[in-house]
């Protein structure tokens, strides 16, 4: 069981409160469980720890299922690092955890992490067949000696926030919607690849973008972004979609950097996505897609002066 190969072999020198789960995202929810970790963790001496699957149970229950995530695990993990918890151990669902009894899988974080303490969303489940529901935890934890803290959904907009709702909005093209619940802009992390210079040819060049096939991309349209070079940003149009005007197939991602001429292929960039502009649209002529092009730079730099 690859769990036993991940976890430390000796638990730390104080106990823990734990958190569980994917985290997809990180978004406000996620926040507020965690800095509700760290609470309850400080207030009783103890360390605070979240247990992070790098793949979601889902792809191991229903393998047949797509699974897309909002962030890739690198920054999942740093995002987690950067909510101030002790620990951020990544683990592996398989298969023999998928079948491993809640009582089982506590006892293994009692016996290898000092678990005094999970806290958990109230939807929160764990162990075979989802038996680990809140009120089958806090038994356990009363036979077993560990504490059981379930925390209430925030809402958003009278919505509560998860990330099933913040998949839903990036794939409706909402950036908007998805930044809110994330707490900051959604963003993309790929490498600038060669594409047919078909922009450049038009005045208009641009930097297409490999992303992983697992990672969540916005609907097909018009946006504007932020994109980070070497760790500075630069006012963005980024275009997602098959480029109808020239019956192409392929779905792509492709970024016009404002006032940048520098070659960057092969780079790492970031882009962030702050509000929908339009969809991508069909023009009759090349000329009439130029135009529409320098209105949505026009429109781009507005927006993003006031983000």
């Amino acid at each position: 069981m690859q769990v036993h190969q991940e976890l430390p072999t000796r638990p730390p020198q104080r106990n823990t409160v734990l958190a569980i789960g994917v985290f997809d995202g990180v978004h406000i929810g996620h926040l507020y469980l965690l800095q509700r970790l760290k609470d309850i963790a400080s207030q009783s001496g103890m360390l605070s720890g979240v247990l992070t699957f790098i793949n979601h149970p889902r792809s191991i229950i229903t393998p047949e299922s797509e699974i897309k995530y909002i962030t890739s695990t690198k920054q999942r993990i740093e995002l987690l690092e950067d909510t101030g918890v002790d620990m951020v151990l990544p683990l592996t669902f398989d298969e023999d955890l998928s079948h491993l009894r809640a009582h089982e899988f506590t006892t293994l974080l009692q016996e290898r992490l000092g678990m005094a303490g999970l806290v958990m969303g109230k939807n929160f489940v764990m162990g075979y067949q989802r038996e680990g529901k809140p009120d089958t935890l806090k038994a356990i934890g009363a036979e077993k000696g560990f504490s059981t803290t379930v925390i209430e959904p925030i809402y958003e907009s009278m919505e509560p926030v998860s990330s099933t709702t913040i998949r839903e909005a990036i794939t409706n093209g909402d950036v908007h919607k998805a930044s809110r619940f994330l707490g900051r802009f959604f963003e993309l992390r790929g490498k600038v690849v060669a594409g047919n210079a078909r922009g450049r040819s038009m005045g208009f060049p641009t930097a297409n973008l490999s992303i992983h096939e697992d990672r969540m991309i916005p609907g097909d349209g018009i946006y504007a972004t932020w994109v980070h070079v070497d760790g500075k940003p630069y006012m963005s149009a980024t275009n997602i979609g098959v480029r109808p005007t020239f019956r192409d197939n392929e779905r792509i991602v492709e970024v016009f950097i404002l006032d940048y001429s520098e070659d960057i292929y092969g780079s790492e960039i970031t882009v962030e996505f702050v509000e929908r502009l339009r969809n991508e649209l069909r023009f009759d002529t090349v000329d009439d897609l130029v135009a529409q092009m320098h209105k949505d730079v026009e429109h781009t730099r507005q927006i993003l002066k006031e983000s």
